[in-house]
């Protein structure tokens, strides 16, 4: 039987409630020339096995990761992801959990988004996280208005170093407002030129944003950048797109950053296309009114038990309206979630470990790729799990000729830097073992 929602009773009802004749006159403001004309150019209804072999068949057209080598990193990483994130997150009272309007009746979920929060708070040694964000990019344009609340100030300092999708955010996010965005130019070392940000800042700027490790892979002096934004009492942000980077580096916590803000998928999240990720936001105390969307929190009952509950929603579902500080609708509950498993499991030593083993991974795969005539290390300044080749000439037939061999080579830069028109971005991860590393090697020996 056909899932039919409104019965023609139903139809004429709402048509005479309209004051239309039918459907034809409600939908006569369509232009013509846009309408569909005929049927739409489908096959006839298969059976169910059908289906099931026809949607097989399509998705054995996609490439696998798993049988490539992939050096592709540039703000998505590719990392191991323990059985047990599917296991938790697969469970139906998980699975199915939405916003926890009702804490007497979300106590597990609420549960779930404090712990989220406090190991945010311990992964960044910053004072208060949200209950995330839709994704990375999107978390940093919430940073960069939360910055001009804060502060009243309508100029930001971008570094030309940050990932080039996040700084097209930002400027679409602020595309109507009356927000000047301002470039710190990157050095010869790939590391945002400090000098420069102090020649750009002035009493009007609101924030400065650096990203560490950067789209180059290259480690930022994060201290400097927070003495310059705090020298004319703007808000200093971090981006964090590989927060597995946080397993040896220093946390913003600890170099003076107001608001850190990045990407969690390398927390336990696959791939997929792109998405759904999480964005995470972590800032201090005395800004958590000007943070967007909401806060999880623990308290205590009638009875003095613990218990859970939404301590601070300001978005513009509950009544704050206009004066909402974000438009975030939902908080990626269960990618959230998969984070706070994958963080519990590894724990601190583990982290420590995995960061270390990108470290390690990386550095070998530039020292050896150094050797290889006809490449060179782009950038001098000291890396985390990515970093630039520069070529003696365009890349794109190496790209191509590693790609037969299962080779994902890296990430052409000339379409984000005309000025690195003969660089690659190449990232390492701990999935990729010494010999895969080598085997590029010697296949960039062969062709170059």
């Amino acid at each position: 039987m056909n899932y039919v929602p409104h019965t023609e009773h139903d139809l004429k009802e709402m048509l005479r409630e309209i004051g239309v004749a039918d459907v034809e006159e409600l939908f006569s403001v369509i232009p013509e020339q846009v309408k569909l004309k005929g049927s739409l150019n489908l096959s006839e209804p298969l059976s169910e096995p059908q289906l099931m072999k026809h949607m097989k068949a399509l998705a054995g057209e996609n490439a696998d990761s798993n049988n490539y080598s992939c050096f592709l990193g540039a703000g998505v990483y590719k990392h191991f992801i323990p059985a047990v994130i599917d296991a938790i997150i697969s469970r139906s009272e998980f699975y199915t959990a939405y916003t926890p309007y009702q804490p007497e009746v979300s106590q597990g979920t609420l549960q779930a988004i404090f712990e989220y929060q406090t190991l945010i708070c311990q992964l960044t040694a910053m004072e208060l996280s949200n209950a995330s964000l839709y994704d990375g990019a999107s978390g940093l344009a919430e940073a960069v208005l939360m910055a001009r609340r804060i502060t009243g100030r309508n100029k930001v300092l971008i570094s030309s170093a940050l990932h080039p999708e996040y700084a097209q955010v930002v400027r679409t996010y602020c595309k109507n407002l009356p927000i000047e965005l301002m470039e710190i130019p990157f050095n010869e070392e790939g590391a945002t030129s400090l000098s420069s940000a102090e020649s750009l800042i002035d009493s009007d700027t609101a924030s400065v944003v650096l990203q560490s490790p950067n789209f180059f892979g290259v480690i930022e002096d994060i201290e400097g950048g927070a003495k310059v934004a705090h020298s004319q009492e703007a808000i200093h942000i971090q981006v964090i797109t590989e927060p597995i980077s946080l397993g040896l580096l220093k946390p913003p916590g600890e170099m003076g950053v107001d608001i850190a803000v990045g990407e969690g998928q390398s927390l336990g999240l696959p791939l997929n296309f792109g998405g759904p990720y999480l964005g995470f936001i972590a800032t201090l105390d005395k800004y958590k009114r000007s943070l967007p969307g909401r806060l999880a929190g623990q308290t205590l009952d009638v009875e003095g038990q613990e218990g859970y509950v939404l301590a601070l929603a300001t978005r513009e579902q509950h009544i704050r309206r206009a004066k909402a500080t974000s438009n975030i609708c939902t908080n990626q509950a269960l990618c959230a979630l998969a984070a706070c498993i994958y963080l519990s499991w590894l724990g601190k030593e583990g982290l420590k470990e995995m960061a270390y083993h990108n470290l390690q991974k990386a550095h070998y795969a530039l020292e050896e790729l150094s050797k290889v005539k006809g490449c060179k290390p782009k950038f001098s300044g000291s890396f985390f799990n990515e970093f630039v080749l520069e070529f003696d000439r365009h890349p794109e037939a190496i790209l191509n000729d590693l790609l037969s061999k299962n080779i994902i080579a890296g990430l052409k830069l000339k379409g984000f830097y005309p000025s690195l028109k003969n660089c690659l971005l190449l990232c390492v991860t701990e999935l990729l073992s010494k010999e895969d590393i080598d085997n590029l090697v010697t296949e960039m020996k062969r062709i170059i």
